[in-house]
């Protein structure tokens, strides 16, 4: 099987799903419940999955929760063999994913820079640009 093909894009979304319920459903305390399963890449002979995990909280709460993720590992592939049927259940490794926390940082940093330049251009008495909301926020800000 190769690694882009629409059968292992199918298991990788299966597995996905199978391991978000199984860590949603967790006794362990030391997994945070602003846990997210990011993405799943299960290798083309069965044998290994990757999971990217993405915690949201503080240093702490992610060094706990990947403990807690190392050590549930083997619930999480028993869980995994139970549900789906596979001729292999995969070997689990969790990956602790930073792409979220650096991209709501980068954007503050984008605020913070914008606002800086407004506050400039205002004092110098330059007209002000408004950035107008897509249809998606103004929908959220809505609801």
């Amino acid at each position: 099987m190769r690694k882009n093909s629409n059968k292992n894009k199918r298991i990788n979304g299966e597995v996905m799903k199978v391991i978000s319920e199984a860590l949603r459903y967790s006794k362990d305390p030391r997994i945070s419940p602003m846990t997210s399963v990011m993405d799943v890449e299960v290798a083309p002979d069965l044998k290994t999955c990757k999971v990217w995990v993405t915690v949201m909280g503080d240093d702490e709460d992610r060094a706990r929760t990947a403990e807690g993720l190392k050590s549930a590992a083997g619930y999480v592939r028993s869980t995994l063999a139970k549900e789906l049927n596979m001729r292999y259940t995969p070997e689990i490794r969790f990956i602790m994913d930073d792409s979220i926390e650096y991209a709501i940082n980068m954007s503050r940093k984008i605020d913070e820079v914008t606002a800086k330049d407004n506050e400039a251009r205002a004092a110098r008495g330059e007209e002000i640009e408004e950035v107008e909301e897509s249809e998606d926020e103004e929908s959220f800000d809505e609801e």
